[in-house]
């Protein structure tokens, strides 16, 4: 049984060593022995809501807050449940459709995960 790590892009075990280099024969990815065990933990991002609990794309939330649209008069209401989140990179990390208002990004800390 091989101790050597799974391939960090597509996950495979066939991984072998050479020299100080980890390979990956099924998609080519070389890398470091010294980089895999600080590089792994830095790679995953959660994203939390209010709450704590862990958002996932295809999600349902609710907001917590009044929020206002950025050049527009409208509002998000409190209690404006937003179907169907993707998770995003930046500052406002969801991505999302609301109902009367159209596309928008909204932070993570203003919403609340329906289950």
């Amino acid at each position: 049984m091989s101790t050597l790590p799974a391939c960090p892009h597509c996950q495979s075990a066939f991984t072998y060593e050479d020299g100080t280099q980890f390979i990956c024969p099924e998609c080519g990815h070389e890398w470091s022995a010294a980089s895999t065990a600080s590089s792994a933990p830095d790679d995953i991002r959660v994203v939390r809501d209010a709450n704590g609990n862990e958002l996932k794309d295809g999600d349902t939330v609710t907001v917590i807050k009044d929020l206002k649209v950025k050049g527009s008069s409208l509002v998000v209401k409190v209690g404006t449940k937003v179907k169907n989140i993707r998770l995003a990179d930046g500052d406002h990390d969801i991505d999302c459709k609301i109902d009367g208002i159209g596309s928008m990004g909204l932070k993570s800390e203003f919403v609340r995960k329906l289950t």
